[in-house]
């Protein structure tokens, strides 16, 4: 059974198995199958957002007292962004098991960013309500405790673009260019994707909801491709 299989994935058996369904099911898969427009996984999204935010800002707090606000505040924006969220939801193959509509399965809605990191912050939702804080605090520090230790001395983390930049300018006065090579899906739920050149070298590609966020993304990519720490 599925659902079985990707509890033992993540370690944790639900006592209420609708909350992991509920969480694993995308708005395309109701809208295309005239379910309860309401039974899709967004408020549990909602809920695992701020779950997370208060879990990952807890344990910064407490382990990093050399940090001040605004260190803080960066580097639990690197950890808890899209980006790191969604590669958190592929070692748990949690694409695998996300009930998606076809036109979003056309469009490999189950590995992209966008899709990976909101079921995973809705993972993270029915957890909490499942079995409460402390489980849901267990299932994120298991995933990302290693990020924020890695990331912790990553000042560039908020600003890729300003980073990359910074970095390059050692070696070149070129410009970094941002190019949008495709747009996807409806316009409430756009995602766009955005190649980075430099020196007439691609050096990267990202996406995200907007033009902004997928260049912060292909920033990020490039950073550790090359290793411009």
């Amino acid at each position: 059974m599925k659902r079985k299989s990707f509890e033992k994935i993540i370690g944790y058996g639900f006592k209420n198995a609708a909350l992991l369904d509920n969480a694993l099911i995308h708005s395309s898969f109701v809208n295309e199958n005239k379910a309860n427009p309401k039974n899709h996984n967004e408020r549990l999204e909602f809920l695992g957002d701020a779950v997370l935010e208060l879990v990952a800002s807890d344990y910064i707090f407490n382990n990093f007292p050399e940090l001040s606000e605004g260190e803080m505040t960066k580097l639990r924006a690197g950890v808890v962004c899209e980006p790191s969220l969604a590669d958190c939801a592929r070692k748990i193959r949690l694409g695998d098991f996300i009930k998606l509509g076809k036109g979003e399965v056309a469009n490999g809605g189950g590995q992209r960013d966008s899709v990976l990191s909101d079921a995973y912050e809705a993972v993270i939702g029915a957890i909490y309500l499942d079995g409460g804080y402390n489980s849901a605090r267990d299932f994120i520090l298991s995933a990302l405790k290693e990020d924020i230790h890695s990331q912790k001395g990553l000042r560039w983390i908020a600003d890729c673009k300003t980073h990359l930049q910074e970095q390059l300018q050692k070696y070149s006065q070129s410009p970094i260019e941002y190019y949008v090579i495709k747009e996807e899906g409806p316009e409430h739920e756009k995602i766009f994707y955005v190649e980075l050149a430099h020196e007439g070298k691609i050096m990267a590609q990202g996406n995200g909801r907007n033009k902004k966020e997928a260049e912060q993304s292909a920033a990020r990519i490039a950073i550790e491709k090359y290793k411009l720490y």
